[in-house]
This record gives structure tokens, sequence and C-alpha cells, in this order.
């Protein structure tokens, strides 16, 4: 009798292990290491290769407010050629990671995400003058599209690591809902980046949000964790994100 128990506990233990493995990581489900996100202000360029050609078409600036109990992420883009600047806003909570608040304001529209036992708020698209009122049931947990990014450098980043990250966008053009972002492959490299070398992360990455046709590639560097590059390729394009300070 002793040993049929043993045997049950055994199989359970073992379904139970591979199915955390297979699972999506999400707020109740994940290993990242917060340790690596610090209060800081970072700058990236933003550019488009025209035949092989590098043309900077804005810069983006990232905001992280690390407190006790919540972080701050407020990112700001400046296009060259637009008046108006894009700013998105994100709130999580520091002891899960789950969203609390997002918003997200730009020439074409307004968003403004609040997560608690259901979504709410309001998307207003400029160009048609048409506000949409949200609620949204949460059944699944999720981390917030716009964090995502951010929590790629806080994993247990090794060679060969791949893994799916349960997150939730909202885009009337797109996806709307609990959707699936894939780290597809993790390689470790040498990058010569700033007039040094650096050991890095390359963690190449999809998601639903472009029915995994679009591929981001993070440039991580592996002691800091600090995100130097990031490239985005899609139907044959290329765009660039690159740390200038």
């Amino acid at each position: 009798m002793k040993n049929i128990i043993f045997l049950i506990f055994l199989a359970l233990s073992i379904y139970m292990k591979s199915f955390c493995q297979d699972a999506p990581l999400n707020p109740l489900n994940h290993n990242a290491n917060i340790e690596f996100l610090t209060s800081e202000t970072y700058n990236m360029e933003w550019i488009i290769l025209k035949d092989s050609t590098e043309v900077k078409i804005g810069e983006i600036e990232t905001q992280i407010k690390k407190e006790k109990e919540i972080i701050y992420f407020i990112t700001s883009v400046n296009i060259k050629q637009s008046s108006t600047q894009w700013i998105d806003s994100t709130v999580i909570s520091s002891d899960n990671l789950k969203p609390i608040y997002h918003s997200s304001f730009n020439q074409n529209r307004d968003m403004v995400l609040k997560f608690d036992d259901n979504i709410t708020g309001y998307y207003f698209d400029k160009q048609t003058n048409t506000k949409t009122q949200i609620l949204e049931e949460t059944i699944k947990p999720f981390f917030d599209s716009n964090f995502y990014p951010q929590l790629i450098r806080l994993l247990p980043l090794a060679k060969d690591y791949s893994t799916s990250i349960s997150i939730f966008d909202y885009n009337p053009d797109s996806k709307i809902g609990v959707i699936k972002a894939t780290i597809k492959n993790t390689t470790k490299i040498k990058l010569d980046f700033d007039g040094k070398t650096h050991n890095i992360w390359k963690v190449e990455t999809t998601d639903d949000i472009s029915d995994n046709s679009v591929l981001n590639t993070y440039y991580i560097e592996v002691s800091k964790r600090k995100i130097l590059k990031q490239e985005i390729d899609f139907g044959g394009k290329k765009m660039i994100m690159r740390l200038i300070d």
C-alpha cells in the first residue's frame, strides 16, 4: 500500500512539474529577478534601415521608478516629423509584477486601462472621434504587454533558454485580451558597443500581437541586464533601438 501511495505522489509530482514548465509565465508563475530593476532614466535612438543606411527617426526615453510596493515605467517617444510626444505609462506590483495601470497617449489615440477584478478604462480613437468604454473579464493571470520587454531581462537567461509569457493587450485593430509572447531562442554572444566589448544575451522573441510575424531581438548585457539594443524585423524591413545614455 505504501508503495502505491508513493507511486501516486511521484506521478503527481512529475505531472505538476511538467505543467509548470509548459504553462506560460504569469504573475503567479515566474522566476524573474526583480533585483535587476533599478530606478533609472535612459534614452535610446530609434533608427530605421533604408538600403543598409541608418536613418534616425526619433528618440525614446524610459523612466523607471522602483518603490516598495509598486514600480512605475514611463516611456516618452519623440518622433522627428511629429510635433506630438507619445507617452506610455505602466504601473505594476513589485510583489508579483502583476499589472495595476496602463495608459497610452499619442496623436492617433488615447487609452487608459485599470487592472482589478476586471479591466476597465477607455479607448479614444482620434481619427474617428470615437470613445469606447472598456470592460474586460480577467480569468487567467497575465502581465501587461507594455511591460514584457522589461520582464525578459529579469528572467534566468541561459543558452537555448525559451519560454512563453502570458500578456494582455488592447488593440482594436489587432488583438484584445490575454495572448502570448514567446522567447524563441537565447544565445550568448560578444557585442562591440560604445567602444567596449560586452558579453550579451541575444534573445529572440515574437508575440500574438503581430501573429508572430514580427521578430524582436534584444541584446541584453549579461551582468547588469541592461538592454543595449533592440532589433525589430518585419516584412523585410528592420528597425533598431539603440542605447545612447
